[in-house]
Protein backbone atom coordinates (compact mmCIF):
# COMPACT_ATOMS: atom_id res chain seq x y z
CA UNK A 1 0.00 0.00 0.00
CA UNK A 2 1.14 3.36 -0.95
CA UNK A 3 1.81 5.13 2.67
CA UNK A 4 1.36 8.73 1.59
CA UNK A 5 -2.32 8.20 0.95
CA UNK A 6 -5.61 6.44 1.64
CA UNK A 7 -6.66 3.63 -0.72
CA UNK A 8 -10.19 3.81 -1.32
CA UNK A 9 -12.36 -0.11 -2.07
CA UNK A 10 -15.65 -0.03 -3.57
CA UNK A 11 -16.86 -3.33 -2.27
CA UNK A 12 -19.04 -4.31 -4.91
CA UNK A 13 -19.67 -7.33 -3.12
CA UNK A 14 -22.96 -9.43 -3.84
CA UNK A 15 -24.80 -6.19 -4.43
CA UNK A 16 -25.17 -7.25 -8.35
CA UNK A 17 -27.18 -9.85 -7.46
CA UNK A 18 -25.69 -12.19 -9.95
CA UNK A 19 -26.10 -10.10 -12.52
CA UNK A 20 -23.46 -9.24 -15.16
CA UNK A 21 -25.01 -6.29 -16.08
CA UNK A 22 -25.37 -4.69 -12.96
CA UNK A 23 -21.66 -5.48 -11.94
CA UNK A 24 -20.55 -3.59 -14.85
CA UNK A 25 -23.00 -0.95 -13.88
CA UNK A 26 -21.71 -0.72 -10.46
CA UNK A 27 -17.82 -0.83 -11.40
CA UNK A 28 -19.33 2.49 -13.70
CA UNK A 29 -20.52 4.08 -10.58
CA UNK A 30 -17.66 3.21 -8.31
CA UNK A 31 -15.12 5.06 -10.57
CA UNK A 32 -17.55 8.07 -10.78
CA UNK A 33 -17.22 8.47 -6.79
CA UNK A 34 -13.93 8.01 -6.70
CA UNK A 35 -12.97 4.96 -5.88
CA UNK A 36 -9.40 3.41 -6.43
CA UNK A 37 -10.35 0.11 -6.09
CA UNK A 38 -13.36 -2.46 -6.97
CA UNK A 39 -14.18 -5.67 -5.13
CA UNK A 40 -16.30 -8.54 -5.09
CA UNK A 41 -17.06 -11.81 -4.04
CA UNK A 42 -16.46 -15.25 -5.65
CA UNK A 43 -17.69 -18.52 -4.57
CA UNK A 44 -19.35 -21.19 -5.30
CA UNK A 45 -22.60 -21.60 -3.69
CA UNK A 46 -22.90 -25.17 -3.31
CA UNK A 47 -19.11 -25.71 -2.40
CA UNK A 48 -19.83 -22.94 0.36
CA UNK A 49 -22.98 -23.43 1.83
CA UNK A 50 -24.53 -26.32 0.37
CA UNK A 51 -26.87 -28.48 2.87
CA UNK A 52 -26.80 -25.34 5.13
CA UNK A 53 -29.84 -22.15 5.14
CA UNK A 54 -27.52 -20.30 3.49
CA UNK A 55 -27.38 -21.45 0.45
CA UNK A 56 -30.70 -20.59 -1.03
CA UNK A 57 -29.57 -16.83 0.02
CA UNK A 58 -25.96 -17.25 -1.68
CA UNK A 59 -27.25 -19.05 -4.94
CA UNK A 60 -28.95 -15.60 -7.19
CA UNK A 61 -25.51 -13.92 -5.94
CA UNK A 62 -23.04 -16.00 -7.60
CA UNK A 63 -21.15 -15.25 -10.35
CA UNK A 64 -19.30 -17.52 -13.02
CA UNK A 65 -15.46 -17.51 -12.06
CA UNK A 66 -15.37 -16.98 -15.94
CA UNK A 67 -16.43 -13.28 -15.38
CA UNK A 68 -13.37 -12.23 -13.66
CA UNK A 69 -11.31 -11.28 -16.83
CA UNK A 70 -14.12 -9.28 -18.19
CA UNK A 71 -14.72 -7.06 -15.01
CA UNK A 72 -11.56 -6.53 -14.54
CA UNK A 73 -10.91 -5.13 -18.15
CA UNK A 74 -14.01 -2.72 -17.74
CA UNK A 75 -12.43 -1.68 -14.19
CA UNK A 76 -8.95 -1.22 -15.71
CA UNK A 77 -11.04 0.86 -18.64
CA UNK A 78 -12.35 2.89 -15.83
CA UNK A 79 -8.97 3.63 -14.46
CA UNK A 80 -9.65 1.55 -11.38
CA UNK A 81 -8.08 -1.54 -10.05
CA UNK A 82 -9.88 -4.69 -9.78
CA UNK A 83 -9.93 -7.39 -6.84
CA UNK A 84 -11.94 -9.61 -5.34
CA UNK A 85 -12.16 -12.04 -2.15
CA UNK A 86 -12.35 -15.80 -3.17
CA UNK A 87 -13.82 -18.31 -1.16
CA UNK A 88 -11.84 -21.87 -2.50
CA UNK A 89 -8.85 -22.47 -3.85
CA UNK A 90 -10.11 -22.10 -7.81
CA UNK A 91 -11.11 -18.65 -7.50
CA UNK A 92 -8.09 -17.90 -5.62
CA UNK A 93 -6.13 -19.30 -8.86
CA UNK A 94 -7.77 -17.18 -11.23
CA UNK A 95 -6.98 -14.24 -9.28
CA UNK A 96 -4.00 -15.36 -9.41
CA UNK A 97 -4.06 -16.02 -13.37
CA UNK A 98 -5.10 -12.09 -13.11
CA UNK A 99 -2.14 -10.51 -12.02
CA UNK A 100 -4.59 -8.80 -9.13
CA UNK A 101 -3.22 -5.91 -6.74
CA UNK A 102 -4.18 -8.24 -3.74
CA UNK A 103 -5.90 -11.05 -2.37
CA UNK A 104 -8.76 -10.26 0.47
CA UNK A 105 -9.11 -12.98 3.12
CA UNK A 106 -13.15 -12.76 4.44
CA UNK A 107 -13.58 -12.48 8.60
CA UNK A 108 -14.71 -15.98 8.14
CA UNK A 109 -11.43 -17.09 6.43
CA UNK A 110 -9.25 -15.53 8.84
CA UNK A 111 -9.19 -19.23 10.81
CA UNK A 112 -9.21 -21.08 8.08
CA UNK A 113 -6.08 -21.92 8.29
CA UNK A 114 -5.69 -24.47 5.32
CA UNK A 115 -6.99 -21.44 2.81
CA UNK A 116 -4.73 -18.71 4.47
CA UNK A 117 -1.42 -21.11 4.01
CA UNK A 118 -2.78 -21.24 -0.18
CA UNK A 119 -2.77 -17.33 0.10
CA UNK A 120 0.25 -17.50 1.51
CA UNK A 121 1.87 -19.58 -1.82
CA UNK A 122 0.75 -16.93 -4.19
CA UNK A 123 3.03 -14.59 -2.85
CA UNK A 124 0.74 -11.51 -3.87
CA UNK A 125 -0.32 -8.53 -1.06
CA UNK A 126 -3.28 -9.50 1.11
CA UNK A 127 -5.46 -7.40 3.08
CA UNK A 128 -6.98 -9.53 5.59
CA UNK A 129 -10.07 -8.43 7.79
CA UNK A 130 -10.68 -9.26 10.86
CA UNK A 131 -14.32 -9.18 12.58
CA UNK A 132 -14.90 -11.12 15.18
CA UNK A 133 -11.21 -11.78 15.73
CA UNK A 134 -9.00 -11.84 18.94
CA UNK A 135 -5.69 -10.98 18.73
CA UNK A 136 -4.59 -14.88 19.24
CA UNK A 137 -6.69 -15.56 16.46
CA UNK A 138 -5.18 -12.44 14.05
CA UNK A 139 -1.13 -13.60 15.37
CA UNK A 140 -2.53 -17.07 14.50
CA UNK A 141 -3.43 -15.74 10.82
CA UNK A 142 -0.16 -13.93 10.15
CA UNK A 143 1.84 -16.85 11.44
CA UNK A 144 0.20 -19.07 8.98
CA UNK A 145 0.46 -16.14 6.06
CA UNK A 146 4.08 -15.86 7.05
CA UNK A 147 4.44 -12.74 5.33
CA UNK A 148 5.44 -8.95 5.81
CA UNK A 149 2.42 -7.71 3.05
CA UNK A 150 -0.31 -7.81 5.03
CA UNK A 151 -2.86 -5.14 5.76
CA UNK A 152 -5.33 -5.74 8.87
CA UNK A 153 -9.07 -4.61 8.36
CA UNK A 154 -10.46 -3.32 11.30
CA UNK A 155 -14.07 -4.72 10.87
CA UNK A 156 -17.28 -5.16 12.88
CA UNK A 157 -19.72 -8.02 11.92
CA UNK A 158 -22.72 -5.93 12.16
CA UNK A 159 -24.81 -4.74 9.17
CA UNK A 160 -25.00 -1.68 9.76
CA UNK A 161 -22.68 -0.79 12.54
CA UNK A 162 -23.97 1.51 15.39
CA UNK A 163 -21.52 4.60 16.11
CA UNK A 164 -21.21 3.00 20.00
CA UNK A 165 -20.02 -0.39 18.07
CA UNK A 166 -17.33 0.72 15.87
CA UNK A 167 -14.37 0.58 18.52
CA UNK A 168 -11.43 2.34 15.98
CA UNK A 169 -9.33 1.77 19.01
CA UNK A 170 -9.03 -1.64 18.46
CA UNK A 171 -7.26 -0.91 14.69
CA UNK A 172 -4.96 1.67 16.30
CA UNK A 173 -4.26 -1.60 19.02
CA UNK A 174 -3.57 -3.57 15.72
CA UNK A 175 -1.07 -0.83 14.05
CA UNK A 176 0.77 -0.52 17.64
CA UNK A 177 0.86 -4.46 17.54
CA UNK A 178 1.95 -5.47 14.50
CA UNK A 179 3.68 -1.89 13.09
CA UNK A 180 2.52 -3.08 9.39
CA UNK A 181 -0.45 -1.43 7.02
CA UNK A 182 -4.19 -1.33 8.75
CA UNK A 183 -7.41 -0.55 7.62
CA UNK A 184 -10.91 -0.45 8.05
CA UNK A 185 -13.75 -2.38 6.36
CA UNK A 186 -16.78 -0.48 7.38
CA UNK A 187 -20.16 -0.93 7.84
CA UNK A 188 -21.12 2.02 9.41
CA UNK A 189 -23.71 4.71 8.18
CA UNK A 190 -22.38 7.94 6.96
CA UNK A 191 -18.76 9.33 5.83
CA UNK A 192 -17.78 10.47 9.79
CA UNK A 193 -16.29 6.58 10.60
CA UNK A 194 -13.60 6.27 7.98
CA UNK A 195 -12.79 10.27 8.43
CA UNK A 196 -11.78 8.94 11.84
CA UNK A 197 -9.93 5.84 10.74
CA UNK A 198 -7.82 8.10 8.57
CA UNK A 199 -6.72 10.58 10.84
CA UNK A 200 -5.64 7.37 12.99
CA UNK A 201 -3.42 5.89 10.93
CA UNK A 202 -5.93 4.25 7.88
CA UNK A 203 -4.11 3.32 4.53
CA UNK A 204 -7.40 1.64 3.50
CA UNK A 205 -11.07 2.17 3.75
CA UNK A 206 -13.70 -0.28 2.41
CA UNK A 207 -17.35 0.25 1.63
CA UNK A 208 -20.02 -1.10 0.66
CA UNK A 209 -21.75 0.25 -2.75
CA UNK A 210 -24.97 -0.15 -3.75
CA UNK A 211 -27.34 1.62 -6.39
CA UNK A 212 -30.18 1.56 -4.06
CA UNK A 213 -30.70 0.86 -0.66
CA UNK A 214 -34.52 -0.88 -1.78
CA UNK A 215 -33.05 -3.66 -4.08
CA UNK A 216 -33.13 -7.19 -2.92
CA UNK A 217 -30.13 -8.59 -1.16
CA UNK A 218 -28.19 -8.86 2.15
CA UNK A 219 -26.01 -6.08 1.65
CA UNK A 220 -28.05 -2.73 0.86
Amino acid sequence: MDQSRVTIVAEIGVNHGGSLALAGEMITVAAQAGADWVKFQFFDAARLAGGTSRYDMLKPLELPYETMAGLQMLAHVHRVEFFATPFDEEALARLVKLGVPAIKVASSDLTNLPFLRAVAATGFPVILSTGMADFDAIERALAHLGRDDVTLLHCTSSYPTAMEDVNLLAMVSMLERYAGNVGLSDHSLGIWVPIAARALGALVIEKHLTLSRKMVGPDH
